[in-house]
């Protein structure tokens, strides 16, 4: 088990949060439910039925018959009323296992909610957004990967986040910016290293020419403008990010470069491919997408999780549940 896993299942066992788990349904959930109740790291809500769910330890709820159905539906109409959103169309959406799970959250029900290892990101975030609303202050809701790995030379004793992996398919260089500023915040939640953002492309520090290097040169002048406690540089290509004899050769003047631990690659379709890269070809752990920006801890699953990795982003959901208070 990754150093950055342990503490986070520490920090959760010491102050125990209630975390929903909506897809009582998925046999990858309850498996990861009977991991979690066995390790003390949260106290479990599954939204399913309870006639076919029996886990020591862990209260479940079937959203359509529940008692609270009724006042989560109401809140809901309420919430969504500038949309038209009727009663009678907010006690249908509240059946959905996702929503009610989220209005849990919303009315202090639960601290977090965990989803998406049998539905998409879309279904994840689409309630969220409609019922907990972005924090304050935030521009852009965007995703992250926490990448354990065994090479203890990279990151923070081999821990390295990468962004946006999960979300914004084709970021601006403003966007860029605003998700580079909220991996840095994350990181400080979680880790005990400064953040070291490296703004990524396939130039270092404008070697080579093109739209997307221009667009992460633009992004990198905008945090250092924007941001200026935030500690990032670029563009960078991934080797003079993380290696520093290459970093020497390449950016010998980079306060990041050879020791980044924050990845913020130019476009989802880069960030999703590397960090399944790093999964498979190293065998890396990745607890993921972690949501950032969203007013309460709501987090999204790769539908190709294990048990394993659920219990990693309930903690992980634990520990920001916690910062958030």
């Amino acid at each position: 088990m990754s150093d950055f896993l342990n503490r986070m299942k520490d920090a959760a066992k010491a102050d125990k949060k209630t975390i929903v788990l909506p897809e009582g349904e998925d046999p990858r959930t309850l498996a990861a439910a009977r991991m979690i109740v066995d390790e003390g790291i949260a106290h479990l809500v599954i939204l399913g039925n309870p006639d076919e769910i029996n886990i020591d330890g862990v209260t479940v709820i079937n959203p359509v018959t529940s008692q609270k159905h009724e006042a989560y539906s109401q809140k809901f109409a309420e919430l969504r009323a500038k949309k038209g959103i009727t009663i009678e169309q907010a006690r249908a959406q509240i059946n959905d296992a996702t929503y009610f799970g989220t209005m849990m959250v919303k009315m202090g029900d639960a601290d977090g909610l965990v989803s998406g290892a049998c539905h998409s990101t879309a279904d994840t975030l689409r309630p969220a957004l409609q019922i907990l609303k972005t924090a304050p202050g935030t521009k852009l809701v965007s995703a992250f990967f926490i990448m354990c790995t065994d090479k203890s030379e990279f990151g923070e004793n081999g821990t390295v986040l990468f962004a946006d992996c999960g979300l914004n398919i084709a970021p601006t260089a403003n966007e860029l910016a605003e998700i580079a500023a909220a991996s840095a915040t994350s990181w400080k939640t979680f880790m005990s290293d400064e953040p070291r953002v490296a703004m990524l492309s396939y130039s270092t520090m404008g070697s080579a020419g093109g739209e997307t290097a221009k667009k992460v040169q633009e992004a990198t002048s905008i945090i250092k403008e924007a941001y200026p406690d935030v500690l990032a540089d670029g563009d960078l290509q991934l080797d003079a990010a993380l290696v520093p004899s290459v970093a020497q050769l390449k950016a010998p003047d980079s306060s990041v470069a050879g020791k980044a631990n924050i990845l913020v690659f130019p476009t989802l379709e880069a960030g999703n491919i590397g960090y399944k890269l790093v999964q498979r070809f190293a065998n890396a752990q990745a607890y993921g997408p972690i949501l950032q920006g969203i007013a309460k801890p709501v987090n999204d699953l790769s539908r190709g999780c294990s048990a394993e990795d659920i219990v990693g982003v309930v903690a992980i959901t634990a520990a920001q549940a916690q910062m958030a208070e």
